[in-house]
C-alpha cells in the first residue's frame, strides 16, 4: 500500500454533509482497494488540531444510491489510513411519536432488511464470525450523545435502527411492521457499514438525525425527498457543531473491545489461507494471519 497521511478518527458524512466546517484540509487521498474505489476521495486534515479523515458516503453531490454504495471499499480505505473510530452521520425516519424531526438519536441496535449488499471482508477461503450483539461502540455513542446534550439539542440514547434496502421509501405496511418489531428508526445506510467496521476492528457510532415519520403517522404526510431536504438543513448545521465538540473527546478515548473484534473470530486455519487472500486482508486482519 502507498504511504498515506494517517488519522485515527473518521467522519462518514451522510445526506447533506459533504464538508466539515472548520476542517483544515491537508491532503486529498484517492485510494484503490481490492473492492474498488470508495464513494469519493477522502480528505485528511485537522479539526481542532485533531487528525481526521472525512468521507462523504454518497459522494459529493450525492451521486451514489444506498444499494450502490461501495461499503467495503469505504471501510477498507479508512482502515489503510489508520482509522480506529468512525462517527457516521445519517438521516433517518422516526418510528416513535415522541422522536420528532431535527431530534438527534444515538442508536444501540440494528435490524437488517438489506438484500443486495456485500457484508463481509471474509470470503474466498477465509471465514470469520465476529460478535455483533451490540453493533455500536458504547464509547463513541456516549461521546455523540454527550455532544448533543451539551448543545441543548433534543437527544435520545438507545434505539433500534431498521436498515432497509431502498432507494424507495417504505410502504405503509412495511413501516407499521418495523414499528411492531420495535424499530424506532428507519434508515438505509448503517448496514453493512457497521458490520464491516466491526470486522475491521474499528469503533463505530451513528449520529442519526430525524427528518420525517416515514409513512406510518396518520397526522403527517408520507416522507418525500423535499421533506427530507428541508429538515436536513437544520440537522447538518447541528452535526457540524457537535462534531467540533466531540472530536477532541474521541481523541482521548483509550483502547476498546471493538479494536480486538477479530481476536477470536477467524475460524479458518491460517495455514490453509491462500497468499492472495492474505494480501487482500492484510490491512484488515494481517496481524492474525501472519504465519510467523
Amino acid at each position: 500500500m502507498p504511504n498515506h497521511p494517517q488519522a485515527e478518527i473518521a467522519i462518514i458524512g451522510g445526506s447533506g454533509l459533504y464538508e466539515i466546517q472548520g476542517f483544515s484540509e491537508s491532503a486529498v487521498v484517492d485510494i484503490d482497494t481490492p473492492y474498488g474505489k470508495p464513494s469519493d476521495v477522502i480528505t485528511v486534515g485537522e479539526l481542532l488540531d485533531v487528525p481526521v479523515a472525512f468521507l462523504p458516503r454518497h459522494g459529493r453531490g450525492h451521486r451514489v444510491s444506498p444499494t450502490e454504495l461501495p461499503f467495503r471499499a469505504n471501510i477498507y480505505a479508512l482502515k489503510t489510513l489508520g482509522v480506529k473510530q468512525i462517527v457516521s452521520v445519517s438521516a433517518v425516519g422516526s418510528g416513535d411519536v415522541s422522536v420528532v424531526s431535527s431530534d438527534l438519536v444515538v442508536p444501540d441496535q440494528l435490524i437488517d432488511r438489506t438484500r443486495f449488499r456485500d457484508s463481509t471482508f471474509f470470503e474466498g477461503g477465509v471465514v470469520a464470525h465476529i460478535t455483533f450483539a451490540d453493533p455500536f461502540c458504547p464509547a463513541v455513542s456516549n461521546a455523540i450523545a454527550a455532544g448533543g446534550d451539551g448543545q441543548g439539542i433534543p437527544t435520545h440514547e438507545g434505539a433500534t435502527l431498521v436498515v432497509m434496502e431502498g432507494p424507495a421509501f417504505s410502504t405503509r405496511a412495511e413501516s407499521e411492521m418495523y414499528r411492531s418489531w420495535g424499530g424506532d428508526l428507519i434508515g438505509m445506510t448503517a448496514l453493512p457499514e457497521a458490520k464491516l467496521a466491526r470486522e475491521a476492528e474499528m469503533c463505530y457510532g451513528t449520529m442519526a438525525w430525524v427528518t420525517d415519520y416515514d409513512c406510518w403517522h396518520p397526522d403527517h404526510a408520507a416522507v418525500t425527498v423535499d421533506m427530507v431536504v428541508e429538515n436536513l438543513i437544520a440537522n447538518i448545521a447541528n452535526s457540524r457543531i457537535i462534531l467540533r465538540q466531540i472530536v477532541p473527546a474521541l481523541a482521548q478515548l483509550g483502547p476498546c473491545d471493538c479494536q480486538t473484534a477479530l481476536a477470536n473470530a477467524i475460524i479458518t486455519d491460517k495455514y490453509h489461507i491462500s497468499d492472495e487472500a492474505r494480501r487482500r486482508l492484510e490491512p484488515i486482519a494481517g496481524k492474525y494471519l501472519n504465519l510467523r
